[in-house]
Order: structure tokens, then sequence, then C-alpha cells
């Protein structure tokens, strides 16, 4: 039953079995981040999404080669072939090397990859470093006839390759609607079709980053390195590549063509693409300056925020909804999202302590079937989250009197709970981040304590009151045999 893993394929566009090619090893390859600045919560939702797949995988007995690339060249400004590139116009403007900037700001993603509990990838190579592999694929793909030079930089002929395959597969777009926009536009660049993509790029004398190559002194085009490092690390053919739905088209559709042009077949089974966070109903990106960086949203510090969100309220932010869908950043959901997370910790707390009984009255197996059913449909978090959230209203009322487990329901739910929330959802218990905490529960402790005083002198008014008005502030209170239990909603 767990096996069964059905997962949704951008490129048949329905949910399909998954079958690896060569199994148990399986080979994924993820899109990782261009180094020329912090990442944000979007870059966060990919990171986390294709980290589920990750832990899942491999927890289901799957060994898996997870390869997430660093782009660090050839990615432009405005386009994959057109405008500066952004890691060498970062390095321009602050007067460093770029490889400082690359340094630099690769350091703090894998700063904010750790605290988001994310699992280090299997190998994750550097564009820069696999200058000789990109180049060796161009001259393939020229080799078959689908390149053509121009002044020194090198372009791949994308109607002559719709010729003989399906260029547009992918995304859905139309080889005859791209050919109709092109010719308004003919005579305004060096390539056949607005459409064809660089492979390689003549450098001008101001582009910092250059390597020397047969056709020039340049730097490869963006969609060139994954295809290239993807081969090279997974094979001529491997079972998932995943990203951002950003980059479904041009990236990943271009991804396909130079592939299949260079060997003659596709390299990729399963596309994988996760939704978008928005905020104000946009997508949340760095060309929009719409978003909150990770590093502000730990700290408080940005204009949107009225206080900082723990890098675990994040991650449940994110699993809170289904990959495929759109995520709207909100204060209010986030909100949500921290008293979520505390109420999943809270019963597992309160899991460790039940004592079992003789006989059971829950439905133990139906609750773990229900858990492995949701991820199992193409990695259902929220409905997964909704299923547990269920198991602990179970749990509480196992610790309230109301139903009985026996030991091994007792065993089987401490194991559920514990794969699902650390080992599959990636969910870890975290300290307080911030000293306002710290004093809040100094605060409440001090009055369970007066309100305690007043029970003892019998001034039940007085303790009811405090009950009251703790509750009202979001603070529940449980009276036990041994003593007092608070909790935050």
């Amino acid at each position: 039953m767990q096996n069964k893993l059905f997962i949704y394929n951008t490129l048949s566009r329905e949910k399909q079995l998954f079958e690896p090619i060569h199994p148990p090893h399986v080979g994924m390859y993820v899109c990782g981040p261009t180094v020329y600045g912090d990442a944000h919560i979007g870059h966060a939702r990919a990171a986390v999404t294709f980290d589920l797949v990750f832990r899942y995988l491999k927890y289901l007995g799957y060994k898996v080669r997870y390869v997430r690339n660093i782009t660090d060249v050839g990615h432009l400004e405005h386009d994959a072939d057109e405008g500066e590139d952004r890691i060498a116009k970062k390095a321009r403007l602050e007067k460093l090397e770029p490889m400082e900037v690359v340094q630099y700001y690769t350091t703090r993603y894998h700063l904010n990859m750790n605290q988001l509990n994310v699992l280090p990838p299997s190998i994750e190579p550097h564009a820069s470093g696999h200058i000789i592999e990109q180049q060796q694929l161009v001259e393939k793909i020229i080799e078959k006839g689908y390149g053509y030079v121009v002044n020194g930089s090198v372009y791949f002929d994308v109607e002559k390759y719709n010729q003989s395959y399906d260029y547009g597969k992918l995304s859905g777009r139309k080889i005859e609607d791209l050919l109709s926009y092109t010719r308004t536009l003919k005579g305004k660049d060096e390539k056949k079709n607005s459409f064809d993509f660089a492979l390689w790029k003549k450098a001008g004398p101001e582009h910092i980053m250059q390597w020397p190559s047969k056709w020039s002194d340049g730097f490869p085009g963006w969609h060139l390195e994954c295809s290239t490092m993807g081969i090279k690390y997974l094979g001529e053919k491997f079972d998932i590549h995943g990203g951002g739905l950003d980059l479904l088209f041009p990236h990943h559709e271009c991804e396909i063509a130079q592939t299949k042009a260079a060997l003659g077949k596709e390299a990729v089974k399963y596309w994988m693409h996760n939704n978008m966070i928005t905020i104000s109903e946009q997508k949340m990106g760095k060309s929009l300056s719409n978003f909150v960086t990770l590093n502000e949203l730990f700290s408080g510090k940005h204009e949107l925020l009225k206080k900082a969100y723990s890098p675990m309220t994040a991650r449940f932010f994110i699993l809170q909804a289904h990959y495929r869908s759109t995520l709207a950043f909100s204060i209010k959901a986030f909100q949500s999202s921290e008293k979520g997370l505390q109420r999943i910790f809270n019963g597992l707390n309160t899991l460790n302590k039940i004592t079992p009984s003789e006989s059971s009255s829950i439905d133990m197996q139906s609750l773990k079937e229900n858990c492995f059913k949701a991820m199992n449909d193409d990695l259902n978090t929220p409905i997964l989250i909704s299923f547990l959230f269920d198991g602990i209203k179970m749990i509480n009322s196992i610790y309230d009197g109301n139903e009985k487990i026996n030991t091994t329901d007792l065993e089987q739910m401490k194991k559920l709970y514990n794969d699902f929330i650390y080992k599959i959802l990636g969910l870890k218990e975290e300290e307080d981040i911030s000293s306002d905490d710290k004093m809040v529960g100094n605060l409440v402790n001090m009055i369970l304590k007066l309100r305690q005083d007043a029970k003892t002198i019998k001034d039940f008014n007085t303790a009811d009151k405090i009950r009251s008005e703790l509750n009202k502030l979001g603070i529940e209170i449980k009276d036990k045999k041994d003593g007092i239990e608070w909790n935050k909603k």
C-alpha cells in the first residue's frame, strides 16, 4: 500500500503511478537558486516542496540521488538571451568579484535551508564549474543540425526542431502562435526567430564573467546548465525534474528541446512543478520587488510584519497548501500556521504522557491508512495534516480518559506521528525565537501560581476569573492530578 505513490506529471497532465527507471534508485534534479540576493519565501516553497519529495521517497525505501544546482552564470536580467548577468551586475555595483557575490549568497542560502530543516542535496553543482561540459553539449546540438552560429553566439533553431519533434509539449505553447509573433519582429534580432534561445553568448568587453570557446569568448545560455548537469550526474534518462511553475516556460521547455536535439531522446520521465506564493494577488518575486526574504521573516524586520515568525512556522505554512496550488502570503495565514504548529507539538507532548490500557476504543488502522493515502495522492500534505489533527483530537480524548488505547496501538501511534511529523514533513521543535515569548511563559506561570494560591484558600471565584481571562488571551489551562498544564491555543 505504501509504495503506490501517484504524482502529477506536468508533461502528461495527469497523476501517474511513480515507477522509477532503475528501482530502487531514483534520480531527481531540481533547479536551485540564482545566488545574487537573499532567498525569499517563494524560494523556500520550492526548497520545502522537493525536500518533501526527497524525504518521502527515502522513507519509502528508495535510494535517491538528489541534484540541486546553483546558478552562478548565464542568468540574465531580462530574459535568457538579453540584458546583464544578475550576479555580474551585483558585483559591478558593489565593486566585488562575481564569485564573492556567489559565495556570500550561497552561504546565506544554505543557512536559511538549514533553518527550514531542508536536507542538503546529494550533489550541489555550480554552473560555473561545468563550462566545458556545457560547451560539449552545444557541439552535439550543432552537429545534429539544431544549433546555428551568428557573430560568435550560438542559438537553438526552435522552428527546425519542431519539424521533427514537438516544441511546446510541456507548456502547451503552439509553434504556430510563436511564429506569427516572430514575423512581426523580423529583422530586429540576429536570431532567426525571437523564440530561438541562446546556447552560447558572445561576451562584450564589459561582461565580467566569460570563458573561451571555439565560437567566441563568452558564456553559456541559462537553459544549458540544467540539461548538462542533469545528464552528467543522473545519466541520459532520469526520473524526476522539478522546479517552480515560473520555470515551466521557457526554461524547462528549452531543456527538453536541447536535450532531445542532442541525445535523440528525452531525459526526464516525470516533470514536477510547485506553484507560486502570491502577495496582494500577485506572484511574489524579486522582479516585482514585492517579496519578503526569509531573514526578514525570521527577524520580523519588514514593513508587512508585526513580529518575527520561526522557520518551522514558515515550513508549516508552506505544507498546509498542496504544492500545486497557489499559496497566499498574509499575516493572518502565518498566525494560523503558528497556532497549528503549536497544536501539533502540544499533541505530541500529550501523546508521550499517555499510559496504555488493556483495550483500545480507537481506530488506529484507519488513521494510519488515511495518512498514507493522503501522501500517496500526489503528496497531499493539507489532507495529511487534517488527519494528523484528527489524531490529536483522539490523543487528547485518550489523555482525558474519554477513550482507551492499548500498548500496541499506542506504540503504532507514536511511530506514526514520529514518522510523519519529523521524518516526512520535516518539522522539528525549536526554541522560542524571541525573549518576549520567554517572558510570556514566565508571566503565565506566575499567574497560575497566584491561581493555585487562590484555590488553596478556597477563593474559587478568583481562580475561575484567572482561568477565564487567560483563556481570552489564548492560554488554555488543564487541571491535572499532578499539577497544572497550559498551552497556547
